[in-house]
């Protein structure tokens, strides 16, 4: 998922009021387990070939814009390649580090992980983008995600949200006539699709990335939205996992186990286990990134069956709150022998015409809007909150990469019964201090 830079002044609350009313950006980012694929520009004489290589969820976005960069720029041709998140975790970062990386690849925003903006643009392997038009229409609370010392290193559309996907037919079915809108209510909700001989809520936690995205969901609620200032003290030292509101959003993912809401054995399913559950009525909801809905429709023999809501983590309706993130883009390698192509066709992605299709594609809020622009009806629900009930996904400002496979781990081992939520915790508090 993604990451804000860790040394970061801006609080969540300025992050927030200065969004310019887009919902908060992130890592999510998205991600996906589908194999790789390759899709290539050709025809013509070609001057420059460009490799670039991502994950399966910006597939079609890139496929749609490579093939319009193709028309403006013949002579250059622009093959992609996308591997499951948890490989380009690994191998894209090793071959930056080995000086054979790709002309561009997928970053995560911010900071946190191993492939995200700050850590990889620390190294020196990231080009510095800032001259481009673009980066001079980023909304300032987005900044700390783009860039590093002032210097944008990272193209993104636009962000997502994570919530439930619903099957809104499941839901007709089981009689519920409308989103829950606190936590109590999200609870009976589940019992009634319980009773109804659905599973209320599929979790594939066999794949890493979706393991975080219940606790991401309900931490606004459980701690930002009784310290929206929860990030700056973690960072000064006077606020740990341990001692806060992570406790009471763990409870609250075992509380769902304990009650069989999940599929049986999450562990052992995958997300794409997970998707198709949702998709064909096996399982009424999925607690996922926006960034993800277009899967579930691809899934789904009706589309337009799915849709999302928010997850209320609290009992008061109005002390819900929802977590936000600029989705997962891409950058150029500052050592490739073309990064000046490179950096062109990143450029031209930055035009608004690009950023919307890019948004439209992954179900997000473009970066920057105009009257061409459009969102997603899904996300619709989510919008309400993004003026000061939003907060950036966990990660974006855990100070290393260090927090985030550990936070993967401790809930496989929670799910498993093979930790406790003080351990987990714990563990989360030692990886924050490397």
């Amino acid at each position: 998922m993604t990451d804000l830079l860790h040394n970061a002044r801006v609080s969540r609350g300025q992050f927030l009021r200065l969004m310019g009313g887009l919902a908060a950006a992130a890592a999510a980012t998205a991600c996906s387990t589908r194999p790789e694929t390759t899709a290539t520009t050709g025809g013509g004489p070609v001057t420059a070939e460009l490799k670039f290589i991502g994950v399966a969820d910006q597939k079609s976005a890139m496929d749609e814009l490579v093939a319009g960069y193709q028309k403006v720029k013949p002579a250059v041709r622009i093959t992609a390649s996308y591997a499951p998140t948890d490989q380009v975790q690994t191998s894209v970062r090793t071959q930056l580090g080995a000086g054979n990386a790709p002309d561009l690849h997928v970053v995560y925003p911010g900071n946190g992980s191993a492939m995200s903006m700050s850590q990889i643009a620390k190294a020196g392997l990231l080009a510095d983008l800032s001259a481009q038009a673009w980066t001079q229409t980023i909304p300032a609370g987005f900044k700390p995600a783009f860039q590093l010392d002032g210097k944008t290193y990272i193209y993104s559309a636009g962000s997502s949200v994570i919530g439930a996907v619903y099957n809104t037919k499941v839901f007709e079915k089981a009689g519920i006539e409308a989103p829950p809108a606190t936590w109590s209510e999200f609870l009976a909700v589940c019992d009634k699709l319980k009773k109804a001989g659905v599973v209320p809520i599929a979790l594939g936690a066999q794949t890493p990335w979706v393991t975080q995205l219940i606790t991401y969901a309900l931490v606004p609620s459980t701690v930002y939205a009784k310290d929206p200032t929860f990030d700056d003290k973690q960072l000064a030292g006077q606020a740990t996992f341990a001692q806060s509101g992570w406790r009471q959003a763990m409870e609250m993912y075992l509380e769902l186990q304990k009650r069989g809401f999940f599929n049986d054995k999450p562990n052992g399913t995958t997300f794409e286990q997970q998707t198709s559950m949702v998709a064909t009525g096996k399982a009424a909801m999925a607690i996922q990134v926006s960034a993800v809905l277009p899967d579930f429709r691809k899934a789904a023999s009706s589309p337009g069956d799915l849709s999302m809501f928010p997850v209320p983590g609290a009992d008061d309706a109005n002390s819900v709150w929802i977590p936000a993130g600029v989705v997962v883009g891409l950058g150029a390698g500052a050592k490739g022998k073309n990064v000046e192509e490179a950096k062109a066709f990143i450029d031209f992605l930055g035009k608004q015409e690009s950023i919307n299709a890019w948004a439209k594609a992954i179900s997000a809020i473009p970066l920057t809007q105009d009257a061409s622009s459009t969102i997603d009806p899904a996300v619709q629900s989510f919008l309400p909150f993004t003026k000061d009930r939003a907060v950036p996904f966990m990660d974006q400002r855990w100070p290393n990469a260090e927090v985030q496979p550990v936070h993967f781990a401790v809930i496989q081992e929670l799910l498993a019964g093979k930790s406790t939520i003080d351990e987990a915790l714990k563990k989360m508090d030692e990886a924050y201090q490397k």
